[in-house]
């Protein structure tokens, strides 16, 4: 999937386009970059990234995955999603990818951690449930 073809897909979802969402794409890799706006802020006192900012973040990068992998023809549906907050959301660029743990005929199931300055330290982390009855097979 080219980079063009993800930018189409995050066209059909303005949340991504508001709160600052790119993709990043390396060979076969794809990690999701949540760009630094004033906007995202939920507390400026300490200041921390909006948890929904957050938890939006890394629901766009699991349908971008699971986009990426190529086995669908229509955007998944999200059935169930589960987010842990692990640490503050800094005021700086975060990062996220997509681990597909197991792709049914009907639903995908898919773990997203998201980060900022290490990889090895998440901020979150995101299980999901995708319905992906249209899938291409």
């Amino acid at each position: 999937m080219t980079r063009q073809e993800l930018d189409r897909i995050l066209s059909r979802t303005p949340y991504a386009g508001f709160i600052g969402v790119e993709p990043l794409v390396m060979g076969e890799e794809l990690t999701m970059v949540l760009k630094y706006k004033e906007s995202n802020i939920g507390n400026p006192f300490l200041p921390a990234l909006h948890g929904g900012v957050i938890g939006g973040f890394m629901e766009v990068t699991a349908i971008a995955g699971l986009m990426f992998s190529g086995h669908y023809a229509k955007m998944p549906k999200p059935i169930g999603l589960n987010i842990s907050y692990l640490r503050k959301g800094n005021p700086v660029d975060s990062y996220a990818r997509t681990s597909i743990v197991r792709q049914g005929s009907r639903v995908a199931n898919v773990r997203v951690e998201a980060w900022q300055d290490n990889m090895e330290e998440p901020i979150a982390t995101l299980v999901g449930h995708y319905l992906t009855a249209d899938s291409k097979k």
